[in-house]
């Protein structure tokens, strides 16, 4: 039994190694969470068997968690570059299949068409607004910016409040809000499920998203000129990695020392 134990141990150590390898590897990457392997003990028994007696089988891998602590602002100067001081995530939907995404990751730019887009061409989400800004209707739609306004100017630039708020100006002057960044928050974030990209997907472990608006409570607030870089504290995946590689060795020895006693056994009865 103590070669499928050990077997198991460096199984163990091996998920370990690539999930601590994968946080090191996304150590730059914008609004990524690092994540880190709960193990749990195994033990065989029946409810007849003497409990000082039970012997444990070795350990398993009991869940993956992620870690959605805030990581550090990052100041770049652009006002499409957004970080959430907060819990929310910014809402994306991407145009060919429809799928609604959940990130962290702000560096939106303008597409051709004035759509406001992610990395991976997903389209930011608003909440309609009046020309004050207030919000008509608590369904999102996507961020497209017009290219003139209503007297024919063209668009100069865009800026996004603290609260939210995408303003667009025009050559002629004027301002224009065309929606307000609407933020998601979930009872169970860890049960987000990764996509890839630094985007999330909800599943039942989640729940639905519950969707706000930045400055209200647990949301958080918009900083415009910002991107929030990872979490992952190099210092503590180095450590991380030492200690799965000694486990990797000791549980490579037991077998090694398994092996030598078998060996001795047989040697005796020959």
């Amino acid at each position: 039994m103590s070669f499928y134990t050990s077997l198991n141990g460096i199984k163990n150590a091996q998920t370990s190694l690539n999930v601590v390898s994968n946080n090191i590897a996304n150590s730059e990457t914008t609004g990524f969470k690092n994540s880190r392997v709960i193990f749990a003990d195994v033990v065989a028994g029946t409810a007849f068997t003497n409990p000082r007696l039970i012997e444990g089988i070795g350990a398993k891998v009991e869940s993956i968690t992620q870690n959605f602590k805030q990581g550090p602002m990052e100041s770049t100067g652009s006002s499409l570059d957004l970080a959430i001081s907060g819990d929310g995530f910014f809402t994306t939907v991407s145009p060919t299949t429809g799928q609604t995404y959940y990130s962290r990751n702000g560096a939106f730019q303008l597409d051709p068409a004035g759509a406001i887009i992610d990395g991976s061409d997903n389209r930011l989400q608003l909440f309609p607004t009046d020309a004050t800004g207030a919000v008509t209707s608590t369904t999102m739609i996507d961020g497209i910016v017009p290219a003139t306004n209503g007297t024919g100017s063209e668009f100069a630039g865009l800026t996004v409040s603290e609260n939210g708020n995408v303003t667009a100006s025009y050559a002629d002057g004027t301002n224009t809000i065309i929606g307000k960044v609407g933020l998601a928050t979930f009872l169970n974030p860890q049960g987000l499920r990764q996509q890839g990209s630094s985007d999330w997907t909800s599943t039942g472990i989640s729940g639905a998203a519950s969707y706000g608006q930045p400055t209200n409570g647990q949301y958080g607030k918009l900083m415009s000129g910002y991107l929030e870089r990872s979490n992952v504290e190099m210092s503590d995946e180095l450590v991380g990695l030492i200690v799965a590689q000694r486990a990797y060795q000791a549980n490579a020895k037991a077998i090694d020392t398994s092996t030598q006693a078998t060996q001795a056994i047989l040697n005796l009865r020959s």
